[in-house]
C-alpha cells in the first residue's frame, strides 16, 4: 500500500513539474502571436500606401505621356507651332546669358528683314543674326522610313530643307558694313544637330562656306557665353582708355597749374624785392627830411 501511494506522489509530481514547464511556453507562444499579429498589420498598412503612391505615380505618368503626345501631335502638325516653340527656346537662352543691352528681339533690319534675334556687337565685327530653325518634318520622316528608298527620299528632302535655310539666313542676314560677316542657325532639338554633325557633313561643310554656324541649345549657350566675356573685355578697355585719357588731361592741367604757380612765385618774388628797395630808399629819404626840418632859415 505504502509502494502505491508512493508512485501516486510520484506521478502526481511529475505533472505537476509537467504543468509548470509548459505553462512559460504557451505564455512565450502567446507573446509571439501578438508580435507577429502587430508586424503584420504595420506590413498591410505599408503596403497600402506603397500602392497609393504607385497608383498616383502611375497616373502622373500616364498624364506625362499625354502631354509629351499632344506637344508632339502639334509640332508635327503645325509649323507656325514649331517656329514659336524654337524661338521661344531661343529667347530663354539668350535673355539667361546675354545683358539687356546686348540683344534684341524680333528688330527689323536696314534691308527690312526681321531676324528672330540680333546680337549687338561693336563694329567690327558688327551685329550677329541668330535666326530659329525646325527642320522637324523630314527629319521625322527619315527615322520612321520602313524601307531603304523612303530613308532616301526622306534624307534628301531634309537635307534640301536644311540647304534652303542656311541660304536664307545668308542673303537676308547677312548685311556688308552693317552686321558680322557671319550669322547662326539656331535649331532647338539636340538629336537633330546631333544628326547634322552625324550623318550630312556636307550640310555643316556647306554652312560653313556661306559663313552660317548651325547651332543647338548646347552649343549656343557656350556661345553667347564667350560672347558676353568678348563684350565684358571690350568694356573693360574702353573704360580704361577713357580713364588713361582722362588722366593725361589730368596731368596736363597739373603741368600747367605748376608752370603758372611757378610764375605767380616769381611775381611775389620781385614784389618782395621791390618792396625791400622801398623800404631802403624811405629810410635814405627820413633822415634827411628830418635834417631839412631841423635847419634854422634866417628871416
Amino acid at each position: 500500500m505504502t509502494t502505491y501511494i508512493f508512485i501516486l506522489l510520484v506521478i502526481v509530481l511529475v505533472l505537476v513539474l509537467a504543468l509548470f514547464i509548459k505553462k512559460p511556453a504557451a505564455v512565450d507562444l502567446s507573446s509571439q502571436l501578438a508580435v507577429l499579429r502587430e508586424d503584420n498589420t504595420r506590413l498591410r498598412e505599408r503596403l497600402s500606401e506603397r500602392l497609393a503612391a504607385l497608383a498616383q505615380t502611375s497616373t502622373d505618368i500616364k498624364n506625362i505621356s499625354g502631354d509629351i503626345a499632344n506637344f508632339k501631335n502639334i509640332l508635327m502638325g503645325s509649323k507656325q507651332a514649331r517656329g514659336t516653340f524654337g524661338e521661344r527656346q531661343l529667347e530663354d537662352l539668350v535673355a539667361d546669358v546675354m545683358p539687356p543691352e546686348g540683344y534684341a528681339f524680333q528688330c527689323v533690319m536696314e534691308n527690312g528683314t526681321r531676324p528672330d534675334c540680333v546680337i549687338r556687337l561693336p563694329y567690327p565685327p558688327g551685329d550677329m543674326v541668330i535666326d530659329s530653325k525646325f527642320p522637324l518634318e523630314w527629319y521625322s520622316k527619315m527615322l520612321d522610313a520602313t524601307t531603304e528608298g523612303e530613308r532616301d527620299m526622306a534624307k534628301k528632302q531634309f537635307e534640301m530643307s536644311v540647304r534652303k535655310h542656311i541660304d536664307d539666313i545668308a542673303e537676308k542676314y547677312i548685311i556688308t558694313g552693317k552686321t558680322a560677316e557671319s550669322a547662326m542657325m539656331f535649331i532647338a532639338s539636340e538629336s537633330i544637330f546631333e544628326a547634322l554633325h552625324r550623318e550630312f557633313s556636307g550640310i555643316i561643310d556647306y554652312a560653313a562656306r556661306r559663313k552660317v554656324f548651325i547651332v543647338s541649345p548646347a552649343t549656343l549657350w557656350a556661345t553667347l557665353n564667350t560672347i558676353r566675356s568678348v563684350l565684358s573685355d571690350i568694356k573693360i578697355k574702353r573704360v580704361a582708355a577713357q580713364i588713361k585719357k582722362e588722366l593725361d588731361m589730368l596731368l596736363t592741367d597739373l603741368a600747367r597749374l605748376d608752370t603758372r604757380a611757378a610764375a605767380l612765385g616769381n611775381h611775389f618774388r620781385q614784389t618782395t624785392e621791390d618792396l625791400d628797395a622801398l623800404k631802403t630808399s624811405i629810410g635814405k629819404i627820413t633822415p634827411r627830411a628830418e635834417k631839412l626840418r631841423d635847419l634854422e632859415f634866417g628871416e
